[in-house]
């Protein structure tokens, strides 16, 4: 049997990698005759480097940067030096998984680092750089961003220097020192996310709790994502804040549309590009996939269901794995996903779970592998 294994990173826990590895390593041991193709995937998100690094060899370059609040933290992205291309995870410098859960704070996050890993990547001579947008900790509009790649700003005669919102303090800009280079290079904005700037559906209202702004803050940033936006416009001469995606990561996709030739694509598509995914799929039995939590959300271009789609297209069947499973399993088997099965094999607390995910996704695959003789045995049974 030929089996493509290419699930997401489960969050806290495991990279994509570690969750393809440790599924091959349970099913080959009940089979050892499978064919595995590892095909870790992302969405644009958390381990989106690790998966296309995996896919495609390229080099890991490592960036001392700050982290959304300032401290130093060392950083990476994926370099392909014969494309002039940067892959970069903004989760890497200006993520929610470099905070604690106490330190969640709009006010004072700033997405900064991104711009520093986006600057060396021009120093490196980019032409092209993919941006994963999944996992930010930041709603400054990109005020960080820009300010990393030489934009200052200034409250009246006031030069601001660490923001995070709300924005309604900048009163103008100085883009005569913004690095050159970024007019010249294709920033495609990999998100799965298409929310406007603005609004009710928009980067402050829809994200902003989920990055711990608290209710009665939401209007404040909203003034000020807007007279943020209004200056932004002006100074590019555009309008980008009511772009699909504009919103995403806080509003960086929009700060960087105003001053960069920026595209939007699904993350899915972006790294299943990378790593041949459907290529593997037109010669494969079966895909196995899976994510930390499969539920209402995973029908939003995560990764489990992107490449249930992607394989239904060519004949294969989907197994999906998971830490928790709260969806609609009818609605999974409509969606292409025969089979989803959970990691966990008793009750045990989160935190258990998440530090021995790796040993419950092995057995996890050796159960799965033995559902699969037990579905070739009945076959047989059934046939005669």
């Amino acid at each position: 049997m030929r089996i493509v294994i290419a699930p997401d990173a489960f969050k806290g826990s495991m990279t994509s990698s570690q969750a393809a590895k440790a599924l091959e390593r349970g099913i080959v041991s009940w089979e050892p005759a499978t064919q595995c193709t590892l095909l870790p995937l992302a969405d644009g998100g958390e381990g989106m480097v690790d998966a296309v690094l995996f896919g495609r060899a390229g080099t890991r370059t490592k960036v001392r940067v700050l982290d959304p609040l300032g401290r130093p933290v060392e950083a990476h992205y994926a370099w392909f030096p014969e494309d002039n291309l940067a892959v970069i995870e903004m989760a890497q410098a200006s993520g929610l998984p470099l905070l604690g859960d106490d330190e969640r704070n709009p006010a004072k996050a700033s997405s900064f680092g991104t711009g520093q890993l986006i600057g060396d990547a021009l120093d490196h001579g980019a032409t092209t750089i993919v941006l994963g947008l999944g996992g930010s900790a930041t709603v400054d509009g990109g005020f960080g961003c820009l300010q990393a790649l030489g934009m200052e700003f200034f409250a009246e005669s006031e030069k601001l220097d660490w923001l995070g919102g709300p924005l309604n303090t900048v009163t103008h800009l100085d883009r005569s020192g913004l690095r050159p280079e970024l007019g010249q290079v294709e920033i495609i904005l990999a998100t799965d996310v298409t929310n406007p700037l603005l609004g009710p559906e928009g980067a402050v209202h829809v994200f902003g709790p989920q990055k711990g702004l608290k209710e009665e803050e939401l209007e404040a940033f909203e003034r000020g994502m807007e007279s943020w936006s209004e200056l932004l416009q002006t100074a590019a001469g555009c309008e980008s804040r009511s772009l699909s995606g504009a919103g995403a990561a806080g509003g960086i996709g929009f700060a960087l549309s105003c001053f960069a030739h920026c595209r939007t694509r699904p993350g899915f598509d972006v790294v299943s590009e990378f790593v041949g995914l459907e290529d593997a799929l037109a010669a494969a039995d079966l895909l196995v996939t899976g994510e930390g939590s499969m539920d209402a959300q995973s029908f939003f271009g995560k990764v489990p269901l992107a490449a249930a789609a992607a394989a239904k297209r060519f004949g294969v069947p989907t197994i999906a794995v998971a830490g928790q499973i709260t969806g609609s399993l009818t609605a999974f088997r409509e969606a292409g996903i025969v089979l989803t099965l959970p990691i966990v094999d008793g009750i045990m607390p989160l935190e258990q779970a998440m530090s021995q995910a790796e040993v419950l996704t092995e057995k996890a695959g050796l159960r799965l592998a033995g559902a699969l003789e037990l579905g070739r045995t009945l076959r047989g049974v059934l046939s005669s």
